[in-house]
């Protein structure tokens, strides 16, 4: 199923601008003593309903994602995001190499092409978000048909006490 076919264009659009521009995000597994969050380096492509992470397979976040695949990943800059969704480890070396750029090299201490080396992909199911200056808190919900569910889309505002 297509990210157009997930999503209304107009929320992808919201999400994307929120989105945009922010260098780190925060990004929050589950364990067995609980939740963890730590933040992660976001990509600088365009938001399709998809978010990508790079990690490696000898850490914490790799093995959590693969007992669990829920997480939750937020963003803080213009206005807050937090984003839900399902977590997929991608080992592909084209998807490596199409998303790679020098800071990764720098971060990870390795190239693209290190078998070590794999992406988290997260599939978006929903979104919150918080604009700066307006006290109006929106929720985004998007959900896939493919899990068994119609495509349902609710915004809701509400006052932020």
């Amino acid at each position: 199923m297509s990210n157009s076919e997930r999503f209304d264009q107009k929320e992808l659009e919201k999400l994307r601008s929120l989105i945009k521009g922010i260098d780190t995000a925060m990004l929050t597994t589950m364990t067995d003593e609980g939740l963890v969050s730590r933040p992660m380096k976001t990509q600088e492509v365009e938001f399709d309903g998809d978010l990508w992470f790079f990690t490696k397979k000898d850490t914490d976040k790799f093995h959590e994602v693969l007992q669990n695949q829920e997480v939750n990943v937020a963003y803080a800059g213009k206005s807050y995001v937090s984003v839900r969704g399902k977590a997929e480890i991608v080992e592909s070396l084209d998807k490596k190499k199409e998303l790679w750029n020098a800071a990764y090299e720098k971060l990870l201490k390795t190239s693209y092409d290190d078998p070590n080396v794999v992406l988290l992909k997260v599939e978006v199911e929903s979104a919150e978000y918080w604009e700066s200056g307006n006290l109006m808190k929106m929720v985004v919900h998007l959900f896939n048909r493919a899990a068994g569910k119609e495509k349902d889309t609710a915004n809701i505002n509400q006052t932020i006490d």
